[in-house]
């Protein structure tokens, strides 16, 4: 019965979360430094500020760099933490109650609505592409779909059967829909941004 258990265990998505969560969170803490350098010297070239396009300065100095009052990458900082020890408890064997698996995707959820609403403040408003954020878009989306593919198939989220049986064969097909997604934020760069023509 144990090994089982062992078996069944997401191993493959508790080390994805520690990885997704370990690259998000040195992505916040790359531009919470960065921040760091704008307040204390205006003047001074950030280290992520590569070009009139590809640049960290114009994100940070932002209104939409500060949306709550405090740096964005704050946020980052404080809940890139939870994929970590999610993905580490999973290692461990934990099994949690479908209320936190729900919780825990809502939470991601939000993620993604903020990154999709800073992927278009960036694109179409500051005509900028900033690296680290880009680095914390990269990461946000897949676990987007890992975590929601897993929680439907799973049934930890309430859906259909058939949408169970659904979310079960895409879930394989993760790093595709990753890529997918991926391609259409590099074609709405492209065509807004003209970012081939400007490298």
């Amino acid at each position: 019965m144990p090994e089982t258990q062992t078996a069944r265990r997401p191993i493959a998505l508790g080390v994805f979360l520690i990885v997704a969560g370990a690259v998000g969170w040195y992505a916040a803490f790359a531009l919470t430094m960065e921040k760091f350098v704008t307040l204390t010297d205006p003047t001074e070239v950030l280290g992520c500020d590569f070009s009139f396009l590809v640049q960290c300065r114009a994100n940070l100095e932002s209104w939409q760099g500060s949306l709550f009052g405090f740096p964005n990458p704050i946020i980052g900082l404080a809940a890139w933490i939870a994929p970590v020890v999610v993905g580490v408890a999973l290692l461990a064997g934990a099994r949690f109650a479908r209320w936190f698996w729900v919780a825990f995707n809502l939470g991601i959820v939000a993620a993604l609505v903020f990154v999709i609403w800073l992927i278009s403040q960036s694109v179409f408003v500051l005509g900028t592409l900033c690296p680290w954020c880009m680095v914390t878009w990269a990461v946000t989306i897949p676990l987007f779909w890992a975590v929601t593919l897993y929680n439907l198939s799973q049934g930890n989220l309430p859906v259909p059967e058939r949408v169970r049986k659904v979310a079960s064969a895409l879930y394989g097909w993760v790093p595709a829909i990753t890529l997918a997604s991926y391609l259409v934020v590099a074609v709405v760069a492209q065509l807004r941004l003209d970012v081939l023509g400007n490298l």
